[in-house]
């Protein structure tokens, strides 16, 4: 006889496998899965119990999940083929899920004092409990009366939280419930999303109260995710909303340590990291006239390196850092090298991630195989007297066109630097450069690639700046500058020092995602874009941060990163073909919609608060964005004209990669095809299944991974097809896209270098990982089966 052990063995049961068996078929009223799966699966969970002669009742559960998560991919029949029968099993997925659910309704209701069978429990005392325990922000009860906290918690509906599987589940408990210090459960999944609408709705004037309902809405049926920050930390005593910032490092021995300490502040409160040191003086440069004294820049980036190690928040999230340096910078061999596994490991940063900012010449350069230059900054600013990478070129060059200082600044300036026989230079094949950097991609997954006149040529903001690099995830395009100390003057009568600071253009990062494939399904985009744009507005108003030029720069840009994610799922559900010109055409439609609606709600929204304090000028002022695309239908004009007047929000799109919110909305990750139908992510307590959105006999059939693609007949150019795409989709995004490439292990060079040409050429901005697979991953691809 097997007993159960309860409340750490202080209650013992005789164990009952009746009661077990109703608590299986009430799991399973709602879902359907194959009998005979459904046989074995209790008779496999009994046997795992029974052999005990004593068990926890927390592993009961554990056996119930596991069991429940091994049956998930067993979509294929004895012959391996994918039937419709055999495609149920993915719902013991969803069993997986009822079964964590009714474990936190019970572990929240006992911490809460209230019956679990009514699932949620007072709201309002919920919002006092953990505010007195430090866990909430005050503001919530300083901001909202009890009424309106009684209101938003009867608003709560616990049946949506039936939309989770148990991957999304699982990683709102692990990373978003706000818990107890013993991790005691208080909070549950949609008392988490209200509270960030409470959070987010806070600088709201009017109607706030049916404001906070409608994002909880759309946030609560997955129609659009919040940034993982913005998700963890809003109604939190501690943390930042913001998922990233992007900084740029002046050449100063000051500038260099100050915004390493920024860093650690941003990481500390959750964020990720971008930084350029493109400006930084190479090894071997000259300092303070003494020739040969710089050590360059890889020693800087091992301070950064160690900043990731050692600052995080509260060891939530490791901190992560993006360091991106210009192709023609003396130190980019040393810095293409930083994640090797092999050479002189003093010269190797394993905690940061590398990206190069790459100009048009260097891709020409490439594709003629010339020669590439390689200079130090500081050497151009002493000899020539200007700064090399405070140019762009506003213009492609043609083929037989002669660079001139107006259209093509970089390049005019570029070979000015190397015409002058007082600069000292390097000069490479740029071919060997590309081949170097291709092969530290596939060993490595890096370095991100930034094409840094095609973004500057696409800035909204030129007349006020100009964009030297992207970030922890290259999706972001925004104006920066670095910030510098100027003085420190001494207070003698209070013994204060007071500090004058130049203040730059330090990039943040506010973004959100729709959820596609669930909006286009319900009809609801405009509705959703329109709440999307209000809640990602006041992650600006709300941002409190100890770095103040972040606070200045996101106050005078009020810039926001609105995403998407599920392109996959929403191609497989209409029923078309990633590789296909219909998904072509499909996404540049819809791409167009969405932009259209967003630039709408943010004009919208400056028409209601004020637009942002440098409009005046920029391409949404001056209509220029919308010139140079041909935007002329009826629609359009209408909202030309409304952006032509009022604009809350100086950059408007984004595509973060949404590799954890994509796992929450049940969604497929940002606008990448699928790796797989159903796959497993290992976390400490489970293997985690990934199953595709929707999946049955017919979408499968439309679900195809990169590894089944081809393009132009070459297998290995089918990553070509998600390029496609990009350049469609990047028409209609004023920032950028991040984007991985999938590739074959083993691809040949000129197939990987085609693809980052075609990525250059058809005007995508940046590039993210790089991603490969072999033969043995291409055979057990569930959706590569007959």
């Amino acid at each position: 006889m097997t007993t159960v052990l309860k409340d750490k063995g202080e209650r013992q049961l005789e164990f009952n496998p009746d009661r077990l068996i109703s608590f299986i078929e009430k799991g399973l009223e709602n879902l359907t899965v194959p009998a005979s799966s459904k046989d074995a699966y209790i008779k496999k969970v009994l046997r795992l119990i029974t052999k005990r002669e004593t068990i926890e009742a927390k592993d009961i559960r554990k056996i119930l999940i596991q069991s429940a998560l091994v049956l998930t991919n067993d979509i294929k029949d004895d012959e391996g083929y994918v039937t419709q029968e055999a495609l149920l099993n993915i719902n013991w997925n969803r069993f997986a899920r009822y079964v964590l659910q009714q474990e936190l309704y019970k572990r929240a209701s006992k911490n809460r004092s209230y019956d679990s069978a009514v699932k949620y429990g007072d709201f309002y005392g919920l919002v006092k409990t953990l505010t007195e325990k430090k866990h909430y922000t005050p503001d919530l009860l300083a901001n909202y009366s009890r009424e309106e906290l009684i209101q938003a918690g009867q608003a709560i509906v616990p049946e949506r939280d039936e939309l989770l599987d148990f991957a999304g589940l699982y990683s709102i408990k692990e990373r978003y419930l706000v818990k107890d210090f013993d991790k005691s459960i208080y909070e549950l999944p949609q008392e988490r999303f209200m509270i960030a609408a409470l959070h987010l709705m806070m600088p709201e004037t009017e109607n706030r109260i049916e404001k906070v309902i409608e994002l909880y809405w759309a946030v609560s049926n997955l129609y659009i995710t919040l940034a993982t920050p913005t998700l963890t930390n809003a109604g939190r005593f501690t943390g930042g909303l913001s998922s990233c910032f992007v900084l740029t490092s002046a050449d100063s021995l000051r500038s260099i340590y100050d915004d390493n300490t920024d860093i650690a502040t941003f990481s500390k409160n959750g964020a990720g990291i971008g930084i350029y040191i493109g400006k930084l003086r190479a090894t071997g440069s000259s300092i303070r006239g003494f020739k040969n004294a710089s050590s360059g820049t890889i020693g800087w980036i091992k301070q950064l390196d160690n900043t990731a190690v050692s600052v995080d928040q509260l060891g939530q999230r490791k901190g992560a850092i993006a360091i991106y340096q210009d192709m023609w910078h003396k130190d980019i061999l040393g810095f293409m090298d930083l994640r090797l596994n092999t050479g002189d490991k003093s010269k190797r940063a394993y905690n940061v991630f590398t990206g190069l900012c790459i100009p048009d010449e260097f891709m020409r350069q490439v594709n003629k195989r010339g020669d590439w230059y390689l200079f130090d900054p500081h050497e151009i600013r002493e000899v020539m007297g200007f700064s090399l990478e405070d140019f762009y070129d506003k213009k492609k060059l043609g083929d037989k066109e002669t660079p001139n200082p107006t259209d093509h600044a970089w390049t005019y300036h570029y070979y000015l630097c190397v015409d002058n026989n007082e600069l000292s230079k390097q000069r490479i094949p740029a071919i060997e450069l590309s081949k170097k950097f291709m092969q530290n991609q596939l060993e490595t997954g890096i370095p991100y690639m930034f094409y840094r006149d095609t973004a500057n040529r696409d800035n909204t903001q030129d007349h006020v700046g100009m964009i030297y690099c992207s970030n922890l995830c290259s999706e972001i395009s925004q104006n920066q500058s670095p910030s510098e100390v100027q003085q420190e003057v001494i207070n003698w009568e209070t013994g204060e020092v007071i500090i004058h600071k130049s203040i730059g253009d330090l990039v943040t990062c506010n973004l959100s995602s729709l959820v596609v494939n669930n909006v286009v399904r319900d009809g609801v985009l405009e509705r959703v874009i329109m709440i999307q744009m209000r809640a990602l507005d006041n992650v600006i108003s709300l941002l409190k941060v100890p770095v103040p030029q972040a606070q200045y720069t996101n106050v005078k840009y009020r810039a926001v990163g609105a995403g998407e994610q599920g392109i996959a799922a929403l191609l497989a559900a209409e029923k078309i073909m990633w590789d296909s010109e219909e998904a072509v055409e499909y996404i540049s439609k819809l791409e167009e919609e969405i932009m259209m609606y967003t630039i709408k709600a943010s004009a919208l929204l400056g028409k209601e608060k004020g637009s942002y304090p440098v409009y005046e000028g920029s391409q949404w002022n001056t209509g220029e964005w919308f010139e140079v695309r041909n935007l002329e239908t009826e629609e359009w004009l209408e909202v030309k004209e409304l952006a032509m007047t009022y604009m809350r929000n100086a950059y408007l799109r984004a595509i973060a990669p949404t590799g954890s919110t994509s796992v929450i909305a049940g969604s497929t990750p940002g606008i990448d095809p699928i790796f797989d139908v159903v796959y497993f992510e290992r976390k400490k307590d489970y293997q985690l299944p990934i199953v595709v959105p929707n999946l049955n006999p017919q979408t499968w059939f439309y679900y195809k991974p990169t590894m089944k693609m081809e393009y132009d007949g070459e297998k290995e150019l089918a990553h070509l097809w998600a390029i496609r795409h990009g350049e469609v989709r990047q028409t209609f995004v004023d920032q950028a896209i991040s984007h991985n490439f999938y590739l074959p292990q083993g691809i040949k060079a000129k197939n990987f270098l085609r693809l980052h040409m075609e990525n250059w050429e058809r005007g995508v901005k940046t590039s993210y990982y790089t991603r490969s697979w072999d033969k043995k991953q291409e055979d057990t691809c569930l959706a590569c089966s007959s």
